[in-house]
């Protein structure tokens, strides 16, 4: 692959991550004070002159939908499946090729998602994460301060996603504006958010969606912000990793008639392809939180560590530790060394079937992962499993991430590699 981004290092931060068949459904407090820390670095990637300029469109402000009134449990037998997927990582070299897409004339990272949208759009749920801000009039740049092109959002839905995940280290590389910008462009392209909030109000509710017959309350955290403190007098413009906080969310979003609880964690350790110790410990703490016998987290989410990571089923709730970059330039690591797991990651795919009776749990009956991978070259995210004819590098690759995937034991677990 053709070295195109350079990664360069953050200083550390410290404490202040359908099956296809059925038709796609009706689509889609404060921080802490005590900030539980997940990994040590903070890096995301760097290229000389890291900059690209072309002027948007105006964007507008909507609103997020209400939740419906509904209670937890449900007497919809309608089951649904979901996919989530990792990083969106627009470097300079991704803006420049987006540019190129359209015809030299915005942005249009469509193309660069294509390979991705049969199993994105073909279920019931897509989640995605949206790893930094937008910028506005033609200031958009990669590392270290991202301003990613609005247009992203509209590729998002364009692909089928229907949530992102927002809350990351860089959620405030370009302040409160940044953040108003990206959800403004959220809104506008019909895209849901978990994770940051423009106000204390819109912090209080988590993303709202619907799936099959559930009601699902997506929520999302990160570890910190590269050591940007949160803007004066908005402390929930980003949702920081507090447990406490996690589990008190989740139990207030399914007091609100969530039958299914996501967590979305922007958390771990960066070129670690094994999970590390706070990962293990958070997991375990999350997925082994309970309200009446009823666990209040049904599936964990992780981002951040730009390789993929294991999945594990934790407490009987599965865990993505890390689903790797979904996009991003060809990456440089710590020992400032190429790096093509950077471009290496997995969509998970979960298929959940509803309650036997009102009030228990929504059951994951299969679980799968797909290995992806961005060619940096093309500039496009390919399924590894529909593009095995492209020759050995691709199956290595392919079978690296799945030797990554299993090796927690997800496959004892019942995990299986889809297509």
């Amino acid at each position: 692959m053709t070295q195109r981004v350079r990664n360069a290092r953050h200083t550390r931060t410290t404490p202040t991550t359908r099956t296809p068949g059925s038709t796609r459904n009706l689509r889609r407090a404060t921080a802490a004070a005590t900030v539980l820390l997940i990994g040590a670095t903070a890096a995301c990637g760097a290229e000389p002159g890291d900059t690209a300029r072309q002027r948007p469109a105006a964007q507008n402000v909507s609103q997020r939908p209400a939740p419906s009134s509904a209670g937890g449990g449900t007497a919809d037998a309608r089951g649904f499946t979901l996919v989530a997927s990792g990083d969106v990582l627009p470097h300079s070299s991704i803006i420049r090729q987006a540019n190129t897409d359209a015809g030299g004339d915005g942005y249009d990272f469509a193309p660069m998602l294509a390979g991705a949208k049969p199993v994105v759009d073909t279920a019931d749920l897509a989640i995605c994460h949206m790893e930094t801000v937008y910028g506005a009039d033609g200031d958009y740049s990669g590392y270290p301060s991202f301003k990613s092109p609005p247009q992203v959002a509209r590729a998002l839905k364009a692909t089928g996603y229907d949530s992102c995940s927002t809350a990351s280290n860089h959620t405030l590389d370009a302040g409160s504006a940044g953040v108003r910008r990206t959800l403004d462009a959220l809104d506008k392209a019909g895209v849901k958010h978990a994770g940051s909030a423009r106000s204390a109000a819109e912090d209080k509710s988590p993303a709202w969606l619907r799936a099959g017959g559930a009601k699902v309350a997506q929520l999302a955290y990160t570890y910190g912000t590269n050591g940007i403190p949160l803007p004066k007098g908005k402390p929930w413009t980003v949702d920081l990793i507090d447990r406490a906080k996690i589990v008190a969310d989740a139990r207030a979003a399914r007091g609100a008639g969530a039958d299914v609880v996501v967590v979305s964690l922007h958390w771990g350790s960066e070129w670690q392809d094994e999970p590390d110790r706070q990962q293990l410990r958070l997991g375990r703490q999350l997925t082994g939180s309970r309200t009446g016998g009823r666990p209040d987290i049904d599936l964990i989410l992780g981002t951040h560590a730009h390789v993929p990571q294991a999945y594990e089923k934790v407490n009987g709730t599965w865990v993505i530790y890390g689903m790797g970059d979904q996009i991003a330039g060809s990456m440089i690591n710590h020992e400032g060394a190429h790096d093509p797991r950077g471009n290496q990651g997995s969509i998970g795919r979960f298929t959940f079937a509803p309650p036997a009776k009102d009030g228990a749990r929504w059951q994951v009956r299969k679980a799968e992962f797909i290995p992806m991978w961005f060619d940096t070259d093309p500039g496009r995210v390919v399924n590894l499993n529909r593009a095995l004819d492209r020759g050995a590098e691709v199956g290595g690759i392919r079978d690296r991430i799945r030797r990554i995937v299993l090796s927690r034991g997800a496959g004892k677990a019942g995990l299986v590699m889809g297509k």
